[in-house]
């Protein structure tokens, strides 16, 4: 089967969730979030993860990059989005949808980066906590 990798930046409270579930599904978007939109590209994830997460109490301070594949059949029902400079592609999922997007993704979600804001604070969970700092990328940002 042909497969598409993609990836999405998320915080910590995202990933708490994405563990929660074993590594194998996203978990529902807010009320206020009508698409989950991850990108093309681990470049874009970084400068989102970096850029915005670690600058964001609701992140926890904690930039995460994530990896997975999906179907490229899935990846073609779905319609790609630039939103700025040439990297800057996201596939636009509806929220409703994502439920059947999540049974879909092909082995796990891995955590392939991460990036620490100044006022970050390790999850409670050990496992989580050594997982975060494991691909921590110690880069400095304002």
């Amino acid at each position: 089967m042909d497969t598409v990798t993609l990836y999405r930046p998320t915080g910590l409270k995202e990933l708490e969730l994405i563990a929660a579930a074993g590594f194998r599904e996203f978990p529902p978007r807010l009320s206020w979030q009508p698409i989950f939109y991850p990108v093309l590209n681990q470049p874009y994830a970084e400068q989102i993860a970096l850029e915005w997460n670690t600058n964001d109490a609701g992140s926890g301070y904690c930039g995460i990059v994530t990896r997975f594949q999906i179907p490229a059949a899935l990846f073609a029902k779905y319609k790609v989005q630039n939103v700025g400079g040439e990297i800057h592609n996201e596939l636009w999922v509806p929220a409703e949808e994502l439920a059947a997007f999540n049974s879909e993704i092909q082995g796990k979600i891995e955590v392939v980066k991460t990036f620490l804001g100044e006022a970050y604070v390790p999850p409670a969970d050990a496992s989580l906590a050594k997982l975060i700092t494991s691909v921590a990328d110690h880069k400095t940002h304002s």
